[in-house]
C-alpha cells in the first residue's frame, strides 16, 4: 500500500487509535502478503471480550508467520500496542489481540477445524478477499 493510500488515524483524547482504522490497517498490511482469505466478523453486541475479529487464512505456516510480522510491523508504525501474541510451535493458528480487534492468522485445515465463522454465525460478516481474490474491488 502505498503511503499516500493510508487511511487517515483518528485517535481519541487519550490518543487511541479508532477501531474502523486499526481494522484497515491491518486488512491492507494483511493484504500485502497475499492471504487466501481475509473476513471480517463484527462482534459488537454479541461478545464482551472484543468488538470485531479479522480472520486470515493461508496456504502455509511461513506465509502465517509474514502475515503475522506485517500485521504488527504495520501497526506497530502507528503506535498501536499490541496487549497479546499467541501461537502454537507450528504456528498453525496465531492470534494477535488488539483488545476491540482479535486477529486470528490461520492455515486453511486449521481454519476450517475451529470453524470460528460457524462459532459466531449471528455476526455481521464481510468477505474482504475470497480465493485469494479481494471482493471489495469490484
Amino acid at each position: 500500500m502505498s503511503l499516500d493510500k493510508r487511511p487517515m488515524l483518528s485517535r481519541d483524547a487519550r490518543e487511541r487509535i479508532d477501531t474502523d482504522t486499526l481494522l484497515r490497517l491491518a486488512a491492507a498490511a494483511a493484504e500485502e502478503v497475499k492471504p487466501i482469505s481475509l473476513v471480517h466478523l463484527d462482534l459488537r453486541g454479541l461478545c464482551s471480550f472484543t468488538d470485531h475479529f479479522l480472520i486470515v487464512s493461508t496456504p502455509s505456516i511461513r506465509q502465517g508467520r509474514a502475515i503475522a510480522e506485517r500485521i504488527e510491523e504495520r501497526l506497530r508504525e502507528e503506535r498501536v500496542r499490541i496487549f497479546h501474541r499467541e501461537d502454537d510451535k507450528e504456528a498453525r493458528w496465531i492470534l494477535l489481540d488488539y483488545s476491540d480487534v482479535i486477529i486470528h492468522i490461520f492455515d486453511e485445515e486449521t481454519r476450517l477445524y475451529y470453524d470460528l465463522e460457524g462459532l459466531w454465525a449471528d455476526a455481521p460478516k464481510r468477505e474482504l478477499i475470497r480465493h485469494g481474490s479481494s471482493v471489495l474491488s469490484g
